[in-house]
Parts: C-alpha cells; sequence; structure tokens
C-alpha cells in the first residue's frame, strides 16, 4: 500500500475519489471551493475575517481521518515516513512556486525597508513554522492596512495544517498498532482520543483568546479542535443519517450560516475561541446532509461542475491570493481595495491558481519516478525545498557582503546628527554607504546589554518581560530609569553611550504605544496597569533619574500636547527626590522620510516636509519649568530637522525607522550633544 491513495486532504485538492469502499463525494470538494472563495472575497473586498479557513481546516481533518480509518478497516499498512514524504511532496511544489513569486515582486515592488522582514517569513513558510513566527511577532492580522501586512501572512494557516498533518498521521498509526495488539475497536478508541483533544483544545483556546487574542489567533493548540471536530464527524459519520428531507434543510442551514459568519459575527476579537463553533459546525452540518437525492438540497450547487472544478484549484487559489493582494496595494500606494481592483485581483488569483494546478501539481503528481522509492521521494521533498530556499539563501549572501563592506568604513562617512552642528565639515566619502542599510532599518531600534538584573529586576511578570539594562553594576555613578513607550526606548541609542561614559546604570522598562501618564480612559487597561507598576517599580528603588518623553506630537502638523497627567507625574516623582529628565517628543509623519529619501532622493520635496509644517515655535514643556524642583527639560529637535525641513537623511544616516520613530543609529549620532546638554540642564 501506498499513500497516494485514499480520500483527499489540502495537498491533493483535486483527488477526492478514494480506494476502494469510498465513494466520491463531490459537495465537500463544493465546500471546500465555497471556502476559499469566501476566505479570497472577505480578505479582498471586505477586509474581514470570514471563518473560510476554519472551515479548510475542519475540512483537512475530515478527509484525513477518512482515509487512515478506511486503511485501518482494510487492513492496508502504512508507512509513516513515506506518508509524509508523499504529503510534502505534493504540498510543496506550489508553495516553492508562490513563495519564489512573491519574493521575486517583493523585490521588485515592496520597498526595502521591509525585505529582511518577508524573507524571514518566507523561511518560515517554507518550513511549516509561520504560525509561530507571527504568534512571536504578535502580529495584528486585523490591521485595517492590508499594504503594511507580509505578504506571506496567510501561511499561519498552512503551517499549523502542516503541524497536524505530522501529528495526527502519527496517532492514527500508533493507535492502529495498539487495537491490533490488545484487540481494542479501533474507531471507539478514536473516538476517545480525539474527543479529548477537542475538549482540551477548545477549553484552551477559549481561555487564551479571551486572555490574548492576537497569540491564540495563530497558536496551534487552540486550532487543534478545530481539527479534532473534523475527525470527531469523519468517524461518526456512518451513524448520521439525517434522510432527505432533513437533510436538505441542514445543508441549506449549514450554507447559509457559513456564508454569513463574517457579517454578523464580530471574529475581530473573538476567534479562534467559541465564536469559531459557528462556521465549523456550519460545515460538520453541510457535510452530515451529504448526497440528499433531493432536487432543492444544497448538495446539487455545491457538486456543480463549476464549484468541483474550482475545488481543485482552491489550494493554490488560496497561495496566491492574498501576496497578490499586497503586493498590489503597495504598488498602488493604497491600504485596501476598491471594487475594480479587487475584482483583478481575484481574477490574476484565480489564473496564477489555475496555472500552478495544471503546469506544476498535476504533472508532478502524476510523476511516478519519486513514487517508487521511498529514498526518491525524500529526493524530490529535499529538492523542492533547496528551490524554495535559494532566493532566501542567495539575500543572506548578499547581506552579509553589505554588512562586511559597511565595517570598512571610515567613521566620518556618517556623521549624522553631527552634520547639523556648528562648524561641520563634510568628510563623507564619495561612495560611502548611508546606515544602516535599508534591510536592517526597520530593526534599528535603541536596546541597552541585556534583561534587566540584580536587585532591580522587578519582580511584576509583566515589567519584567519589556525589562532592559546595561552591564553597569551597583557602584554605578547614577542609576536612570527610562519609562515609557516606543518614544522613550528610542532614545537608548544615545543614553547607551552616554551612560557607558559617565558610569550610569540605566534600565528601561517599556511598553509599546503606553506613554508613561496617569490614569487615563484614553488607553487601554494594560497600559493603566503597566503604568501604575512602572511607578511602584520607581517608588521601590527610588532612582537618581526618571527619563521619559513628556509630549506627544501629531503626525503632519506642528500640534503637540504634553502627555496626560505629567505634572502630577513630575510632582509624585520629584517630591521624592529623584530627578525627572523629560525630552520633548520628535516631529511625526504619515509617511516615512526615510523610504521617501530612498524612492525619491533626500531633496523631494515631498520626503523633506517643512519644519513649521510639523513642529510647534514653543516647546509645551516649557509650561513646566521653573514649577519642579528637580524638573529638566531637554529638547533635541534642532538635531532631528535641519532649520528649514525634516529629511529623512542627514549627515548620510536614515533619521527614522519609520513614520514616527528615530532610528538608533541616529540617535546615537546625538550622543555627544545629548551629554551635553543634559550635564548642562541637570548640573550633574
Amino acid at each position: 500500500m501506498t499513500a497516494t491513495k485514499g480520500v483527499a486532504s489540502p495537498e491533493s485538492p483535486g483527488q477526492i475519489r478514494g480506494s476502494s469502499g469510498t465513494r466520491f463525494r463531490p459537495e465537500i470538494q463544493g465546500l471546500r471551493s465555497l471556502a476559499v472563495l469566501m476566505v479570497v472575497s472577505y480578505h479582498i473586498w471586505f477586509g474581514r475575517v470570514s471563518g473560510g479557513v476554519d472551515v479548510f481546516l475542519l475540512i483537512s481533518a475530515f478527509l484525513m481521518t477518512l482515509q487512515f480509518v478506511n486503511r485501518y478497516e482494510q487492513s492496508r499498512p502504512v508507512s509513516l515516513i513515506r506518508h509524509w514524504l508523499h504529503l510534502f511532496w505534493r504540498l510543496l511544489p506550489a508553495v516553492v512556486v508562490v513563495l519564489t513569486g512573491t519574493l521575486a515582486a517583493t523585490f521588485a515592488i515592496v520597498p526595502r525597508t521591509r525585505w529582511t522582514e518577508i524573507v524571514n517569513q518566507a523561511w518560515a513558510s517554507l518550513f511549516y513554522v509561520q504560525n509561530w513566527l507571527l504568534q512571536k511577532q504578535v502580529v495584528n492580522y486585523y490591521a485595517a492596512d492590508h499594504s503594511l501586512a507580509s505578504p506571506m501572512q496567510h501561511f499561519w494557516s498552512l503551517s499549523i495544517q502542516g503541524q497536524v498533518f505530522i501529528l495526527w498521521p502519527a496517532i492514527f498509526v500508533i493507535t492502529g498498532l495498539l487495537c491490533r495488539k490488545f484487540g481494542l475497536r479501533y474507531r471507539s478508541v478514536l473516538l476517545g482520543i480525539f474527543g479529548l483533544v477537542f475538549v482540551a483544545s477548545l477549553s484552551y483556546s477559549i481561555y487564551f483568546t479571551a486572555a490574548h487574542q492576537e497569540l491564540a489567533y495563530f497558536d496551534t493548540f487552540a486550532r487543534l479542535w478545530e481539527f479534532a471536530l473534523g475527525t470527531l464527524v469523519a468517524l461518526l459519520l456512518p451513524f448520521l443519517r439525517p434522510g432527505r428531507g432533513p437533510g436538505t434543510v441542514l445543508g441549506w442551514v449549514g450554507v447559509a450560516a457559513m456564508l454569513s459568519c463574517g457579517v454578523i459575527l464580530q471574529v475581530r476579537t473573538a476567534f479562534p475561541g467559541f465564536v469559531a463553533l459557528w462556521p465549523t459546525l456550519a460545515a460538520v452540518a453541510v457535510i452530515i446532509a451529504g448526497q440528499t437525492g433531493s432536487r432543492f438540497g444544497v448538495d446539487r450547487i455545491l457538486s456543480s461542475r463549476l464549484l468541483v472544478g474550482l475545488g481543485s484549484t482552491s489550494y493554490a487559489l488560496y497561495l496566491w491570493h492574498w501576496p497578490l493582494l499586497v503586493i498590489a496595494l503597495v504598488w498602488i500606494g493604497e491600504d485596501h481595495a476598491d471594487a475594480l481592483t479587487g475584482a483583478v485581483i481575484v481574477g490574476l488569483s484565480l489564473l496564477l491558481a489555475y496555472l500552478t494546478t495544471r503546469f506544476v501539481e498535476q504533472p508532478l503528481r502524476s510523476w511516478r519516478w519519486p513514487e517508487a522509492k521511498r529514498r526518491r521521494l525524500a529526493l524530490a521533498v529535499l529538492v523542492c525545498l533547496a528551490v524554495g530556499a535559494t532566493p532566501m539563501t542567495v539575500f543572506g549572501f548578499q547581506q552579509q557582503q553589505e554588512k562586511n563592506a559597511i565595517a570598512g568604513q571610515d567613521s566620518e562617512d556618517n556623521p549624522g546628527a553631527r552634520a547639523l552642528l556648528p562648524g561641520y565639515v563634510n568628510r563623507v566619502g564619495k561612495d560611502a554607504r548611508t546606515l544602516p542599510t535599508p534591510e536592517q532599518l526597520p530593526a534599528d531600534w535603541g536596546k541597552l546589554d541585556g534583561p534587566c538584573t540584580g536587585e532591580l529586576r522587578p519582580q511584576d511578570p509583566v515589567l519584567f518581560a519589556e525589562c532592559q539594562q546595561n552591564d553597569i553594576g551597583a557602584d554605578a555613578a547614577k542609576t536612570i530609569f527610562v519609562v515609557g513607550q516606543s518614544h522613550s526606548l528610542q532614545w537608548l541609542g544615545a543614553i547607551g553611550p552616554l551612560a557607558k561614559e559617565r558610569n550610569w546604570r540605566v534600565q528601561a522598562i517599556t511598553f509599546g504605544a503606553c506613554p508613561f501618564m496617569t490614569q487615563t480612559d484614553e488607553v487601554g487597561d494594560e497600559c493603566n496597569a503597566f503604568n501604575r507598576n512602572v511607578r511602584e517599580h520607581i517608588r521601590l528603588h527610588r532612582p537618581d533619574a526618571v527619563f521619559l518623553v513628556g509630549t506627544a506630537a501629531v503626525p503632519d502638523s506642528p500640534e503637540e500636547d504634553l502627555t496626560w497627567g505629567l505634572d502630577e507625574l513630575v510632582g509624585e516623582i520629584t517630591d521624592q527626590g529623584i530627578e525627572v529628565i523629560a525630552m520633548r517628543d520628535n516631529p511625526r509623519f504619515s509617511f516615512s522620510p526615510s523610504e521617501c529619501a530612498m524612492a525619491s532622493g533626500v531633496d523631494d520635496p515631498r520626503c523633506r516636509p517643512a519644519l513649521s509644517s510639523v513642529l510647534a515655535a514653543d516647546n509645551p514643556l516649557d509650561q513646566l519649568d521653573g514649577n519642579f524642583t528637580g524638573l529638566s527639560i531637554l529638547d533635541m529637535t534642532d538635531l532631528i530637522c535641519d532649520g528649514a525641513s525634516c529629511p529623512g537623511i542627514i549627515g548620510n544616516v536614515y533619521v527614522y525607522l519609520d513614520d514616527n520613530h528615530l532610528s538608533s543609529t541616529y540617535t546615537r549620532s546625538m550622543a555627544d550633544a545629548l551629554s551635553e546638554r543634559w550635564l548642562g540642564a541637570t548640573g550633574w
């Protein structure tokens, strides 16, 4: 027995005619087509999650279960290694084509600042761990601007499927061996195993979704119950015979529930918890209804030539639609697709899906040579992986060459903010590269030497997770706490060198999108709790000074306000004998000045807004000056903008890493100036 026969799973979307004893179920092929059409249309036109992917996961487990139960009941042996090799030999060719095509389009259209992220996601997609990478990065899958999403992001569901395609067969085979040895009933034991998986995974999913939905969305165990449900339905299917009338009603109710899921339910903050039971149970209803024999049954529509034919390309269609959407939006400079653009993307997705299926998947699936021997299958899989890895490997090699070239540059080649100081003499070499490289720029965040340790280590797990400090010990001349959000974190590029020079111990406790402020409804509960804990941490350890960003600029506007409750916080901290170093916020934009300079040149007026259009003439912090003993105010905006405009490149260094954060390389170039102003303001 080989693994090339049997009921299809997503790795063989066009072949669901099983081995002897398994009848063709065209309505399931049509159901799969309906699911992928839901995914594509909701992604492209509505920017919502449809529930179609959840149906896909359930169907894949349903078909896989029929395959393995059929083999066991016919006493046909299964080689796990061969099954896995065969499985990925069928899955990988289309993946390699899509990854290669997407990377080619990325290098041609997408800004270079995003290349490293996309290449990293391509590696994760090729090896079926994309969901773990996205979970680690806490990706917002529901971001309104799809043009900023990764074109590989949709591989999260295929990664979970790949993981289950390894786990499920192992369970089937091991259970079969145990049942034969101890004379147990195979179907009954499987019902018990997958019933436990269903209950445990669903319970975990409900809890984890309520606690951390953005992490749960990509979590493998939080999704296992959807596969387990498909398996349970397959195991119980012989006992579920609703009859023509009830089956007709059940089928229509299931399809209606499926189609309405993304419209009626707010899945944004609820999936994959109990709300995902809606689309999955809807699919179960359609599967149980089966072929009703009624001319009014929904199975007649699902079994139509159009939907069954589309089912053969559903795998490739899912693979192609998302990268086409993301790259098209980047190309046209929009954050969503209108009706016409969406129609073009759908049409192109269908065309590429057909071509991929017709000229890649089908020829390779009918090629007998790899199936003849296991080592040939292994070789075929390795060749697929090697071909898929080639563009990423070449990219990595080029990046290493770039790093080697940069290492040889003179310090005068990248003066950064020093180019704005009086008396500066330009000594930048003719061929000097701008730093950091575009590929390194998005990750050019300020950082200290490592996580927090010693007596200052926060006991609160949330604070500790966001905490870092330099390697200066308890004998430090001063202890500085850097608090707030990313606009405080970005100054570590300058504070770090200053602290090393002056023997200061620096601890940074920051939380993204959470300015250091008093309790307010303007931020969420997590931010308010974080700030309360930071204030307590300051009270317990009494550093010499607290550094924070005390204003908040408005993108593309000179409007700028003090952060909420700043006067109260400054009073609270200075009353404890702790100094406060309040930094003015940097100008913010609705675009990346650095990316603009890369694309159009630093002298393009669009890339260097007038200073008066993005920065207020007066520093809002000045209204606190003299009100508190121990408050020092810093303003570095004259070294962020050149006096007339705010360009994306100054002194051959990229100023911004995105539309509102300074690059660490640039803030590091301000270290000497910051040192002078800090010491002058504090009198240290």
